[in-house]
């Protein structure tokens, strides 16, 4: 258990921003389902549109720290390459 006052307000801190941070996390995911419910529908339209949407979400992920930047070029990347294989 933390004994001084600043270990205490880290906790607190912590405990804080770890909310925030997985509310980020969740929402980027939200966007990146999206993306991929639309390639498994075959609606490209709507895929671009949502592909459209994710990257900033990503590039967002990214400044924040919540994603490493090579994590998101990835995804981008892959959902990117995925919606251009729709027929």
């Amino acid at each position: 258990m933390a004994n001084t006052p600043q270990a205490k307000k880290r906790i607190r801190r912590n405990a804080r921003r770890a909310e925030i941070n997985g509310a980020r996390v969740g929402r980027i995911r939200t966007f990146v389902k999206k993306v991929e419910a639309a390639i498994v529908a075959g609606d490209r339209e709507a895929a671009t549109t949502a592909l459209a949407n994710v990257q900033p979400e990503l590039a967002r992920g990214v400044a924040k720290g919540v994603l490493h930047k090579n994590t998101a070029s990835r995804k981008f990347s892959r959902l990117t390459k995925a919606v251009g294989a729709i027929a």
